[in-house]
């Protein structure tokens, strides 16, 4: 039974000149960044595979939300770089590693489209949650009942959990 976790970039800065693939984290985005990975630890959601957009930011992301997963297969996608969600789901779906559990640290608005495309049922209050915002660092975790990454369909994923980091921290979402 594949298990998909969605997480979205953290907080990016906006420096003057540089351009959208090389922003980097703000330093509340590194703060939650190390705060999901803490997390998905501790909740036991290790992933097998990591797939991570090339942008300076999703690197970052994982860079600062690796450390308490241990060493985990990653792959840089080039694909995943600001793609809509019928891409990433493309891309999902082309996995022939063996991987139950698959992270995707991407962008919005395909990690909110993808996720609202695939969790057809589930988390009635985190479905509800991720259908208003979306917002940077926040984790969707859902599972599917098919034997392979080529059998996601829209509509079959159980949303398992949304949770984003002032869930986490106390803070607001942005």
């Amino acid at each position: 039974m594949p298990r998909l976790l969605v997480l979205r970039h953290a907080k990016a800065a906006n420096p003057s000149g540089v351009m959208d693939i090389d922003r980097p984290l703000a330093p509340r985005g590194r703060e939650a960044a190390a705060l999901m990975g803490k997390y998905i630890h501790e909740e036991g959601l290790a992933p097998d595979l990591v797939l991570v957009s090339p942008s300076h930011r999703t690197r970052e992301t994982w860079h600062l939300a690796q450390p308490p997963l241990g060493d985990v297969t990653v792959r840089f996608e080039p694909a995943i770089y600001a793609a809509p969600a019928l891409l990433l789901l493309t891309v999902l779906q082309e996995i022939t590693t063996p991987a139950k559990t698959v992270l995707l640290v991407g962008h919005n608005p395909g990690c909110e489209e993808l996720v609202q495309a695939l969790a057809g049922s589930g988390d009635g209050d985190g479905l509800q949650r991720l259908r208003t915002k979306f917002p940077t660092a926040a984790l969707a975790v859902i599972d599917f009942d098919g034997e392979s990454w080529a059998d996601l369909r829209a509509g079959e994923g159980r949303l398992e959990r949304f949770v984003t980091p002032a869930q986490l921290d106390g803070g607001s979402d942005d």
